[in-house]
């Protein structure tokens, strides 16, 4: 027997648990599957203890969804962005520039979450919103694209008619897959470190990324840990590098990530445990097949430059929501796909090269390109226009309000 509904989500990551939950609020019918249940205590083993920075644009998506009253009291505002230049002979502070929302914003640039717990929040707002059905440990194994409907086979032998199918299923999708959509992928030889720390200094609701080689440390504001400031960290260098770092005993770690971050928050105190991620960039040739669109990782991935990543996901949802709302009577319709990959392709193809260029800029090793980079953010910061410019861009603003008026 087939199972009917508007739109299959198949992916249960914090991108593809949002568009359940904005997608159920906008009154669809929805079924979100994923083969693994999302992991929301932090103490729990594949915890993911990374952190996300919710800039502007993605909070009113977050808002439809029923979700930012949930999150907003556990989040950490992020009032400046600050770079910090250490590539001289000497692991110091050589060049600080700060990017502050108020020259562009009466509102912090965005808010700090830990994913766990955006998993947890997401998941008990799925459970207040009868029209969906979220099925975890089951997952997308096949499907055919009819004219007017997609029909799916799930890993547990179900199948699902679905007007529109959705990828937010990884780097890997087996959506993507199934659609025949290539990716273009970049590879750094790079792996990140995340964690969060503990400090003396307060980080007055400031996040840092400090550039010398191997790519940036990145300290990020977190809500005080037992009184103390906590920051969340993430450390990029090389794969070698990283395991030495991964292995290194709690208080030699600590010592290297202090040193690492220029002291500039003082001694850093390990908080918890410390996981490893690959880094790549990747991006698929479209975002849209019959009946399907990819959004999230299926789509594209960048390293964690910037803050791009999720509010790139969040930016194709805003775009999506738009036109499945003017087309509620056929979501999956060519009107829809068509107009998603055209809306939101550019912008993504554009992001995903702009951060591709910063990563490789940070990685930079010899003293050089070091000093050649720490001249270019001098000369980009200092014109008022640009750096606003700049600020603006990274929030994706305008880019966002073109998207809503997408058809």
């Amino acid at each position: 027997m087939r199972e009917p509904t508007d739109i299959l989500i198949s992916g249960a990551g914090v991108a593809g648990l949002t568009a359940a939950c904005a997608l159920g609020s906008a009154g669809f019918r929805v079924i979100c599957v994923d083969p693994s249940a999302p992991v929301v205590d932090a103490q729990a083993e594949g915890a993911d203890l990374r952190t996300t920075a919710l800039l502007q644009p993605s909070i009113p998506v977050l808002q439809a969804a029923g979700l930012w009253d949930r999150l907003a009291a556990s989040a950490a505002p992020l009032q400046v962005m600050r770079i910090i230049d250490a590539g001289g002979v000497e692991p110091i502070a050589r060049l600080v520039k700060d990017f502050d929302a108020a020259d562009i914003s009466t509102a912090p640039f965005g808010w700090n979450l830990p994913n766990w717990l955006l998993r947890r929040e997401m998941v008990a707002r799925l459970s207040e919103l009868p029209n969906v059905s979220f099925r975890p440990g089951v997952g997308f194994s096949r499907m055919l694209a009819r004219d007017a409907e997609v029909l799916v086979t799930l890993t547990d032998g179900a199948q699902v008619t679905a007007r529109l199918l959705i990828g937010a299923d990884g780097r890997q999708s087996p959506v993507r897959e199934a659609v025949g959509i290539p990716v273009q992928t970049y590879r750094y030889g790079q792996k990140a470190l995340a964690f969060a720390v503990a400090h003396d200094i307060p980080h007055e609701d400031v996040s840092t990324e400090v550039h010398r080689s191997g790519g940036p440390f990145t300290l990020v504001p977190l809500p005080d840990r037992d009184g103390s400031p906590a920051s969340a960290v993430v450390w990029m260098e090389t794969g070698p590098e990283v395991a030495r770092l991964a292995a290194l005993p709690g208080p030699e770690f600590e010592a290297e990530m202090t040193t690492r971050s220029s002291g500039i928050l003082g001694p850093l105190r390990l908080l918890t445990r410390r996981s490893v991620w690959p880094i790549i960039s990747q991006i698929a040739d479209r975002m849209s097949a019959p009946r399907t669109v990819l959004m999230a990782e299926a789509a594209h991935v960048v390293p964690p430059i910037g803050a791009q990543g999720l509010n790139m996901s969040l930016a194709d949802l805003s775009c999506l929501m738009g036109l499945v709302t003017r087309h509620s009577d056929d979501p999956g319709a060519a009107a829809v796909t068509d107009a998603y990959h055209r809306s939101r392709h550019w912008d993504v193809q554009a992001r995903v090269i702009g951060i591709d260029l910063l990563n490789r800029a940070s990685m930079a090793g010899s003293q050089s390109l070091r000093d050649l980079r720490a001249r270019a953010l001098d000369v980009l910061y200092t014109a008022r226009p640009v750096r606003q410019t700049l600020m603006k861009a990274g929030l994706g603003l305008r880019q966002l309000g073109a998207s809503a008026g997408a058809t």
